[in-house]
């Protein structure tokens, strides 16, 4: 069973940057759909950013041209970059994988049946 482990969350001034981190303990190949997924108080999940199987990336309409989502399958790690930080970015980032997921399912980027146990994002003005 692949674990996943996310890293690299922090507090930042709006215009600032972070990159997220994902170790996967297994070899996740590149035959999983990855990606990650946030979660704000009281808001619901909200897909951020998915690469499928075939190398395609996917990013949701709120992070596009500011963040970049890679993958080193050698070290089976996910990235995140995160440029140009908002408040609204402020969430729990979860990273997620899944090796059944079709790729309409894959691109939504919440219905990962493996996902790690989060690393906080707080930006403020």
């Amino acid at each position: 069973q692949v674990q996943l482990v996310e890293s690299g969350g922090g507090s930042v001034q709006a215009g600032g940057s972070l990159r997220l981190s994902c170790a996967a303990s297994g070899d996740t190949g590149s035959s999983y759909c990855m990606g990650w997924f946030r979660q704000a108080r009281a808001k619901e999940r909200e897909g951020v950013a998915v690469i499928l199987s075939d190398g395609t990336t996917t990013y949701a309409d709120t992070v596009k041209g500011r963040f970049t989502i890679s993958k080193d399958i050698a070290k089976s790690t996910l990235y995140l970059q995160m440029d140009s930080l908002q408040p609204e970015d402020t969430a729990m980032y979860f990273c997620g994988a899944d090796l059944y997921l079709p790729p309409v399912l894959c691109r939504q980027g919440t219905h990962f049946g493996l996902w790690g146990q989060g690393t906080q994002v707080t930006v403020s003005l």
